[in-house]
């Protein structure tokens, strides 16, 4: 949820009280005088509560109406150097350190490059630096327990999970804050940051031969198997030919048997 909540003195926005997943896009709210700015108005796509000035909006020519909320607003925030340099990285780096997924030669290590992740799930992994996003880690142990367990092997599948980069609300990022004082002056660091979160998801499905089990299930189809008792065929005579009319009595093994 996004806005801006005054609690006497203090100016309480989404930083404060929740970090949810959002998109930031804010309007420029033009003015020319005073008039054009209600003081205690809020704007619901602003930033915070109007002060009742209509000021100049930074180095530009226009003015827009004052507001009373942390600055500066984040269209002016430092962009930071991402995790582009990572796509050869891997993601366990204190375990498993000696070896990373080969789908031939290492089919057991979990250690996976995170441009192998984005390559598999057919997206590309400098726009997930940019814009974050959540990638499923699919899973799957298919295993015949009658063979050797070394052919008993998991296999492996990457898909996007969260709305794609041309939707508003894409992406993978939170807000969080460090607070300190500046010249007794109350300040605040905000930081956006993004990322890419892996959900894992396994699946499995073994089985092996057992011969009580199977004879138990042998016995319980047969109790549903009918029996037909063929009679001798007898002969209808014709004029053309012969036709023979097969008679039948039915029993069913589950005859008196309470379902």
């Amino acid at each position: 949820m996004k806005g801006t909540a005054v609690h006497e003195d203090h100016i309480l926005d989404t930083v404060e009280y929740a970090r949810p997943s959002e998109y930031f896009k804010v309007a420029n709210a033009n003015c020319t005088t005073d008039s054009d700015c209600v003081k205690g108005e809020v704007n619901f796509d602003g930033h915070g509560r109007r002060t009742g000035k209509c000021v100049q909006y930074y180095n530009h020519t226009f003015k827009t109406c004052e507001i009373q909320t942390w600055c500066p607003i984040e269209e002016y925030a430092v962009v930071r150097g991402n995790i582009k340099d990572a796509s050869n990285k891997r993601d366990m780096q204190k375990y498993l350190n000696k070896c990373h997924y080969d789908e031939e030669k290492e089919p057991y290590c979990p250690n996976f490059r995170l441009g192998y992740i984005a390559d598999k799930a057919r997206e590309s992994f400098s726009q997930l630096c940019r814009t974050g996003g959540v990638i499923g880690v699919f899973i799957n142990w298919k295993c015949n327990l009658d063979i050797d367990p070394s052919n008993c092997k998991p296999t492996y599948s990457f898909r996007r999970l969260d709305l794609r980069k041309d939707q508003v609300n894409s992406g993978y990022y939170y807000r969080f804050a460090k607070y300190y004082n500046k010249n007794g002056v109350e300040t605040r660091t905000l930081i956006k940051a993004y990322g890419i979160r892996l959900d894992v998801i396994v699946h499995g499905h073994a089985g092996k031969f057992s011969p009580i089990p199977t004879i138990i299930s042998t016995v319980t189809a047969m109790t549903s198997v009918g029996i037909i008792i063929k009679e001798p065929p007898v002969p209808i005579s014709t004029e053309l030919s012969y036709i023979n009319s097969f008679g039948s009595n039915h029993s069913d093994l589950s005859e008196g048997v309470p379902l």
